[in-house]
């Protein structure tokens, strides 16, 4: 079998419980609006890549036989976004009423960063590169 290869990353799908929850936290905190939507899911363009909420429901078709882990079982991973001033994003946030789970801080590796959750339990790091 050959390597699958370099490829884009084209959608990442992530479940939710509340569907229109996070459908409202993605428009509100990114300002964006959906691309596509149907009853189980909607997709969210950002940049070159697409987030794909998907109802834990409609989720089984997708990953059987493995199972949705509950959003209690803890992080696994982190959505970064670049952005030029963490803190004033970090103030946009909390103006929002969207709490931080870390940060902002200065990590050694030369970048500025910032935590926050969405309503499914994903986290977001905000990232500005230090000069």
């Amino acid at each position: 079998m050959d390597a699958l290869g370099a490829r884009n990353i084209d959608v990442i799908t992530v479940f939710v419980e509340d569907l229109q929850g996070s459908k409202s936290f993605y428009q509100e905190v990114f300002g964006l609006a959906a691309i596509f939507e149907d009853p189980n899911s909607a997709v969210f363009k950002f940049g070159n890549m697409c987030i794909n909420l998907l109802d834990v429901s409609a989720a089984p078709e997708l990953i059987e036989p493995e199972q949705v882990a509950v959003r209690e079982a803890g992080a696994r991973f982190q959505f970064t976004i670049s952005v030029e001033d963490v803190d004033a994003q970090c103030e946009e946030l909390r103006a929002r009423g969207i709490a931080l789970l870390n940060g902002p801080m200065d990590r050694p590796w030369g970048v500025r960063t910032a935590s926050f959750q969405d309503p499914g339990g994903h986290i977001w790091e905000l990232a500005q590169q230090l000069k």
